[in-house]
């Protein structure tokens, strides 16, 4: 099996729709770290699990600089972003998402859903 690994920095904001108070129901933002996991079982016709460049034009390219409420079509949480991510690339099985220092999550697809990778 390989694996490759794409740490992401981005620019974004966006609120919550929350059904308690809080002050992230009001726009505000963070400069998120997002780290993508991907795995093969064969290189491609490339030699690669997938192009880094893929991921971040993916990934980065449209989420950066971006209110994360305009661009997503759920409720921009940390998890939620971590699943958006994770489906956008084909072969990624993990993305861990850090809005603050100190807060993250992550998603893991089930090792059994796709026996392609």
């Amino acid at each position: 099996m390989y694996y490759v690994t794409k740490r992401l920095e981005i620019a974004g904001c966006h609120r919550l729709e929350l059904n308690y108070e809080s002050q992230c129901r009001r726009l505000h933002g963070h400069n998120w770290i997002i780290t993508v996991y991907c795995r093969a079982k064969e290189l491609n016709e490339n030699g690669m699990v997938c192009d880094f460049k893929h991921i971040k034009d993916s990934v980065h390219g449209y989420l950066d600089h971006g209110n994360f409420n305009e661009l997503l079509p759920f409720n921009p949480t940390a998890e939620n972003i971590a699943k958006w991510v994770c489906d956008q690339i084909p072969t990624c099985y993990k993305v861990v998402v850090q809005e603050s220092d100190g807060n993250s999550a992550a998603y893991v697809k089930d090792e059994f859903a796709d026996e392609n990778i």
